[in-house]
């Protein structure tokens, strides 16, 4: 199941969490309605880390493992259409790759099977049902200029 065949339009953008900088990563066009009926799940994955020594970041060795779980995800599920990425954050000692899903169930499968090679991450997975795409319309306005 493929989603959209043209590549949508992100951006990077920068707010503060308590003193801290947190660098965003999104999507701003929003999906159609087809992909919003093919994938209702929002599905956030955060990864807590200690960045107490690099204003609030990921050092190094952790920054290169969130691209490895991220690059697994692009392969392994977003590659035939089980999910979509909406937003990354990154910053105030937390990642969160945040995506829309076809199905809690398929994803976590799948997910498994695209990891399974790799050491276990310290990830957590929350899914709330968000058919209207609610969380990345609310990321989108948070950068719209007026």
């Amino acid at each position: 199941m493929k989603t959209d065949a043209k590549q949508p339009k992100g951006i990077i953008g920068r707010t503060y969490r308590e003193g801290l900088p947190v660098i965003w990563k999104f999507v701003n066009e929003p999906p159609s309605p087809e992909v919003k009926e093919l994938l209702p799940w929002l599905t956030i994955l955060s990864w807590s880390y200690d960045g107490s020594g690099n204003n609030g970041m990921p050092i190094d060795v952790a920054n290169r493992r969130m691209v490895l779980l991220e690059q697994a995800i692009a392969e392994g599920l977003e590659g035939d259409g089980l999910c979509q990425h909406s937003i990354s954050r990154t910053g105030g000692n937390l990642k969160e790759l945040i995506y829309y899903a076809c199905d809690r169930d398929l994803f976590t499968e799948r997910l498994n099977i695209a990891l399974r090679a790799h050491e276990r991450y310290p990830i957590e997975i929350n899914f709330y049902h968000d058919p209207d795409w609610t969380e990345h319309t609310n990321t989108c306005e948070l950068f719209r200029k007026d």
